[in-house]
């Protein structure tokens, strides 16, 4: 039977279901409150079995041809100084013999919209102002669509979870840090190698992309609350709070201020009691984001929507109660490895743990 679909957000975890859902025959409608794909951001892992959902829409060779190659990482301290180096793992993608990959944000958004762009609706600018039980919808737009089931796949700020669930205070866990990422050229001159530069004011972390020909930059400070700021704020925050560090420190807060994608949040997690509440269902970071120290995010979407689109088409009537049922176990797991070493981050033996919590064929 086919049934109408609203996917709210044209992220990883919204395009993922939209594609999904599609290929069993039923028709999604993709909303996306941005003006366009969003550009930038940092680089993502893709682990175990969200390895698997890749490669189930055909898109598993081409993530690979945009995979981050590192050789290594090096840390420095606040004067610039090499403290140790590694040629085994990086933080931001673990071990380097691993089968997992590191996809930068833009490259793995634009492989999953070019799938979907000519068979799926998708309307950007717009969002939900308000969701009926009965599944009608209105937009900021004006316009009111029912559709069967209601999916709100907007991040950890999610319009979607506000108007059903309620406030983000209720559902969004601090985690005592604020980062930023942006892009800019490779004035570092970095050859496939990350390297970071912290105390315990502050960090930066900066890693090449597109064939070393542009750097990913990651800056993040300590927060003892969630923090609200325009993102000139947070630039001029962040450029105070850092300007002690030396070393490339200067070259990079220059182009933090000159970045046009400049993007800030929290490290935050969001933990609820329920995802679903009648017609609507909350995925991926909007049910469960585990923050980026977990490094997990990402797999959760890709396998969260494949089981959303697969429990729909079971059964859409229980499809959120399922989908619910099979996830939260994996996302359980998952959100711990955020939390396990405070600081320190997880342990491999964790990590492996965790990433292979889950089978899509159980």
């Amino acid at each position: 039977m086919n049934s109408t679909v609203l996917v709210v957000g044209a992220g990883i975890a919204g395009l993922t279901l939209a594609a999904a859902l599609h290929r069993r025959g039923h028709t999604p409608v993709v909303v996306e409150r941005a003006p366009g794909p969003r550009p930038g951001g940092q680089a993502l892992d893709v682990r175990g079995p969200a390895l698997d959902v890749l490669d189930r829409l055909g898109l598993l060779a081409g993530a690979r041809a945009a995979r981050t190659r590192m050789r290594g990482m090096s840390m420095h301290d606040a004067a610039g100084t090499e403290l140790w180096r590694s040629t085994e793992m990086t933080y931001s993608a673990g071990m380097l013999d691993s089968a997992d990959i590191e996809v930068p944000r833009d490259d793995l958004t634009t492989l999953l919209h070019d799938l979907v762009r000519d068979d799926v609706e998708i309307v950007f600018g717009d969002t939900p102002v308000a969701i009926a039980p009965d599944g009608e919808v209105t937009f900021a737009g004006g316009t009111r669509r029912t559709f069967d089931l209601v999916v709100g796949a907007d991040g950890l700020r999610s319009a979607v979870r506000r108007l059903v669930f309620g406030a983000d205070e209720e559902f969004v866990r601090h985690l005592g840090a604020q980062v930023a990422v942006f892009g800019a050229d490779n004035f570092l001159e970095l050859a496939d190698w990350q390297t970071w530069t912290q105390d315990e004011a502050g960090t930066w972390c900066a890693y090449p992309v597109h064939g070393n020909a542009r750097l990913r930059i990651t800056v993040g400070v300590p927060t003892s609350a969630d923090e609200r700021r325009e993102p000139d704020q947070w630039r001029a925050h962040l450029s105070e709070r850092l300007a002690h560090l030396a070393g490339d420190t200067p070259r990079v807060l220059e182009a933090m201020r000159a970045a046009p994608d400049f993007y800030s949040a929290a490290m935050a997690q969001v933990v609820m009691d329920r995802w679903h509440d009648g017609r609507v269902v909350l995925l991926g970071d909007a049910a469960h984001c585990p923050s980026p120290l977990s490094g997990q995010g990402t797999s959760l979407a890709l396998v969260g929507a494949h089981v959303l689109a697969e429990e729909f088409d079971r059964d859409p009537a229980h499809a959120p109660a399922a989908y619910e049922a099979r996830m939260r176990p994996f996302v359980a797991v998952n959100q711990a490895l955020a939390t396990e070493n405070p600081g320190q981050g997880a342990s491999p033996e964790s990590l492996e743990r965790a990433k292979n919590a889950f089978s899509l064929t159980a």
